[in-house]
C-alpha cells in the first residue's frame, strides 16, 4: 500500500497537481486506484469527468456498507469514521473474521493501518518527486488485486460462494469491453444481488 501511494504521489506532482491537492487527495478522499484514474482526467484537462469516473468506480462500497453496517458501530461518529477508512483490503480482512467483535477489531486495524501506509507513500512520493515511476511498471497494479484474492481464499472454500463468485467475475469480464470503467463491477454486484436474495429468503424463520 505505501509503495502504490509513493508511486501515485509521484505521478501527480509529475502531472502537475500542487502538492497541498496531492496530499489532501489521499487523506480527504482516500480512493486509492480511483486517485490514479483521476490524475490522469485532470491532467488531460477533464475534471467533471474525474468527479463522474470517481463517484462511479467508488459506488462499490454501497454493497460493503451495507455488509459492514453493524462492524463499524452504532455510533454515528464511528459509521462517518468507518466509511472513510473502507477499502476492499478492509472489507474482505474483515469479512473474513467471525461476526462480533473479532470482526470489528480487523476492519478497524486494516483500515487504519492501510490509511496511514497510503498517505505515508503518499508523502514520501511527492517528496521523492518522478522517481518512484509508474506502478505497472513495476507490478504493483497486481498487488491490489493479489492481496484481495488471498483474503478471500478462506471464504471460497463454500461452493455456492464459489460459484456465485464466479458468476460474478463472467458477468464483469464480459461487460468490460462494451461498459465503461466502473461499470462492469456494478453490473456484477448487482447479478451477485440476484443470486443471494433467494437464498437470503429461505434462512429466514418463517
Amino acid at each position: 500500500m505505501a509503495a502504490v501511494g509513493a508511486s501515485f504521489g509521484a505521478i501527480a506532482i509529475a502531472s502537475g497537481l500542487p502538492v497541498w491537492a496531492v496530499v489532501a487527495m489521499s487523506s480527504v478522499l482516500y480512493a486509492g486506484g480511483a486517485q490514479f484514474m483521476a490524475v490522469g482526467l485532470i491532467a488531460a484537462g477533464s475534471p467533471f469527468a474525474a468527479i463522474f469516473a470517481g463517484l462511479l468506480i467508488n459506488a462499490r462500497h454501497l454493497p460493503f456498507g451495507l455488509a459492514l453496517g453493524d462492524t463499524l458501530g452504532a455510533r454515528w461518529r464511528d459509521k462517518l469514521l468507518g466509511s472513510h477508512f473502507m477499502t476492499d483490503e478492509a472489507t474482505a480482512f474483515a469479512l473474513a473474521q467471525p461476526e462480533g467483535a473479532a470482526r470489528r477489531r480487523a476492519f478497524w486495524l486494516a483500515g487504519i493501518v492501510l490509511f496511514l501506509a497510503w498517505n505515508a507513500g503518499t508523502l514520501l512520493g511527492v517528496l521523492l518527486g518522478g522517481t518512484a515511476g509508474d506502478p505497472a511498471v513495476l507490478g504493483l497494479d497486481a498487488a491490489f488485486p493479489a492481496g484481495l484474492l488471498a483474503l478471500l481464499m478462506p471464504a471460497l472454500r463454500d461452493p455456492r460462494t464459489r460459484t456465485v463468485a464466479a458468476a460474478g467475475a463472467a458477468i464483469a469480464v464480459l461487460a468490460t469491453p462494451v461498459l465503461p470503467a466502473g461499470l462492469p463491477v456494478l453490473l456484477a454486484l448487482g447479478g451477485l444481488a440476484v443470486l443471494l436474495v433467494p437464498r437470503r429468503r429461505k434462512e429466514q424463520p418463517c
